[in-house]
């Protein structure tokens, strides 16, 4: 992975939780939310929360008494998703990284993860972090998307980008949200961080939009594979964007659209 895969700034933020979380995160965050909630955690950590999708759904579910620390290595990520939530004295923001949590031994119920661990450039020594705050018996929460091929819009923006940069293709999508999809190696990481109980579930959803250009959008603009195209040609990212929705148009229809996604949940125990 490298680094221009973990900037999520300027407009990345916005663009993410305008057209990215409805298009794929929405329902996977019900899921992880019912899941976490049904563990009736007191003290719940969650990290690489993005613009707080997952934060949104499951706070309500938490009870009066429980606290809730949402952190992202993202500082305008975390700024955008406090923005967006209701008051609520149970959550506190604080900007940290996965790898190295500012938080002490044991304090945690629950640490839930929602698509974030394809990020952490070591996840066995994210694991081990993970394992540290929670109290022993404690649950780790956590879902990966499942290889490009099992999640079409992703792949077709990734295979339209690919003809317009032949000598160069953008790879972020294949390289970095669907690059961890191996669930033997996902055990094989937990099993060395110290996690029993390792529990994994493949779900596939439909991603739909009302129109093509909505997921070219919420790829090209609001991921950081929008920092691979500029970067491949500054004045081309309309282009691109344009470009990949007509591919979609192509193969899905010029009115609603809708494709498989698919994704990995995962649960073991401290």
């Amino acid at each position: 992975m490298s680094e221009t895969d973990k900037v999520f700034a300027g407009s990345v933020p916005e663009n993410y939780d305008r057209y990215l979380v409805p298009l794929i995160f929405e329902r996977y965050a019900a899921d992880i939310a019912g899941r976490a909630a049904s563990l009736s955690p007191n003290a719940v950590l969650e990290t690489a929360a993005g613009s707080g999708v997952v934060t949104r759904v499951l706070a309500p579910r938490l009870s009066r008494s429980a606290s809730y620390i949402v952190t992202d290595l993202n500082q305008p990520m975390l700024d955008y998703a406090a923005s967006q939530q209701p008051a609520d004295s149970r959550i506190k923001w604080r900007q940290a990284d996965a790898l190295a949590l500012p938080f002490e031994n044991a304090a945690f119920d629950l640490v839930c993860c929602q698509f974030g661990a394809m990020f952490f450039p070591d996840r066995t020594s994210g694991y081990r972090e993970a394992r540290r705050v929670l109290k022993p018996g404690g649950h780790f929460l956590f879902n990966v998307w499942d290889r490009i091929e099992e999640n079409i819009f992703a792949d077709d923006v990734t295979n339209a980008l690919a003809r317009i940069f032949p000598n160069d293709p953008p790879r972020f999508l294949a390289r970095t949200p669907h690059g961890y999809h191996d669930t033997a190696l996902i055990r094989s990481e937990l099993a060395k961080a110290g996690f029993s109980r390792v529990v994994i579930e493949t779900r596939a959803e439909q991603s739909r939009a009302s129109s093509p250009r909505i997921p070219a959008v919420a790829y090209c603009q609001g991921t950081p594979l929008r920092n691979e195209i500029e970067t491949r040609d500054a004045g081309k990212l309309e282009a691109a964007t344009e470009y990949a929705a007509s591919a979609i148009a192509d193969k899905h229809g010029r009115g609603e659209v809708s494709a498989k996604i698919q994704a990995h949940i995962i649960g073991a125990v401290a």
